[in-house]
């Protein structure tokens, strides 16, 4: 499905920021150690395919397409607002904190098990798997061919924990509990939680939301205001006094427009905060009408280009934006653009921004920079 028009582009590293990898291995037995497509042979048929469709992820695509670095998420679904029938739910704070910490552990013990997968807390953590590729990170978040090259003996695939909706935390002072164990990025919202009104649930936050704002400031994490309902997300970019503030996986509300997603002032506001925007790679969030009927071929790299520009002109700039594919996060290969198939096919993205004249230097923000970026500023030493 690759496009002949498509021109050269080998990105030097591609960053993922949103993938539920603990929650798909442990909710539906996806094995993500083998490749997308065994995964997809394996389920063929099954209720997993048709509540998540055609996997799109695996170890094998990643790394082949050059993707270092993840936010992986931890993802645990309310009962109350459930849409599939993976066993993760919860109908308390209870059940959602060990729920979460068992994702959490999923992740340790992974990194433990394969050398592929290094977890990333620090400064030092994600230098060194930038590093095992071969290049160095620069202040700006670019990256440059290390001065002295070396064959690495394998290039591994960095994981920065993030949590998705934030009932897995207790009471708001236990954000801290959470931070020791490697947590580095917190989105208080998914539909409802006990902190934040959220997709398809209007409505701002909570006490108890507007607590953990001020924790996460003190603590220094990165706030993720994915998911957050407009009225929530709009008292959050006023209220939060943190410095690192992003949207891992949030499209422009001007090309689809329901509560998921950002209105301008908005993406504004996260660009004059310093942050990044990821855009989701879900075709019914890059086509208004697409949905139950709709043909994977309707949306294609030009509607990913344009709400990667939407980004780009509402800032005046290509600092702002990213990729957050929420690949597999009840998608899949049938729900995603014409010519991606997994995520070995990512890099088609910076070729499309290349035939569409962006500057090589801001394709390579957008695929990695960017990410970068905000890592470099928020990670601890």
């Amino acid at each position: 499905m690759i496009s002949p028009s498509l021109p050269s582009y080998s990105p030097k590293l591609i960053v993922d920021a949103h993938l539920d990898l603990a929650y798909n291995v442990l909710g539906w037995r996806r094995n993500y150690r083998r490749s997308a497509r065994w995964n997809r042979q394996r389920e063929s048929g099954t209720l997993i395919e048709r509540e998540n469709g055609q996997c799109c992820v695996g170890l094998p695509e990643l790394i082949r397409g050059r993707v270092g670095l993840v936010f992986g998420t931890i993802f645990v679904e309310p009962s109350q607002r459930r849409y599939s029938n993976s066993p993760l739910i919860y109908r308390d704070a209870k059940e959602a904190h060990a729920q979460g910490m068992a994702q959490l552990d999923f992740y340790r013990r992974w990194a433990d098990e394969d050398p592929h997968i290094r977890l990333i807390g620090s400064r030092r953590d994600l230098r060194a798997v930038i590093g095992d590729w071969g290049l160095a990170l620069e202040t700006s978040g670019q990256l440059a061919p290390l001065p002295t090259r070396r064959l690495p003996a394998i290039h591994p695939l960095g994981i920065v924990p993030l949590m998705e909706g934030a009932d897995p935390i207790l009471e708001p002072k236990e954000l801290e509990r959470w931070v020791e164990q490697g947590v580095r990025i917190v989105g208080p919202a998914w539909h409802r939680t006990r902190y934040s009104a959220g997709s398809d649930e209007p409505g701002g936050l909570t006490n108890l939301g507007r607590e953990l704002l001020e924790v996460i400031a003190g603590l220094g994490v990165i706030l993720d205001v994915s998911h957050m309902a407009h009225k929530a997300l709009f008292e959050t970019l006023d209220r939060f006094e943190g410095k690192h503030l992003i949207a891992s996986h949030s499209n422009p509300h001007r090309i689809v427009p329901e509560e998921r997603h950002l209105p301008d002032p908005a993406i504004e506001a996260i660009a004059e905060r310093g942050g990044v925007i990821g855009i989701v790679l879900f075709n019914k969030f890059l086509k208004r009408g697409w949905g139950a009927g709709s043909q994977k071929r309707e949306v294609t790299l030009d509607d990913v280009v344009r709400a990667i520009d939407h980004v780009c002109q509402v800032t005046g700039s290509a600092d702002y934006v990213g990729i957050g594919s929420d690949f597999d996060g009840g998608l899949g290969a049938q729900h995603i653009p014409w010519e991606l198939d997994s995520s070995r096919d990512l890099w088609k993205i910076g070729a499309e921004l290349l035939r569409r004249a962006f500057a090589p230097q801001d394709v390579d923000k957008i695929m990695a920079g960017n990410w970068l970026r905000v890592l470099q500023a928020a990670l601890p030493d």
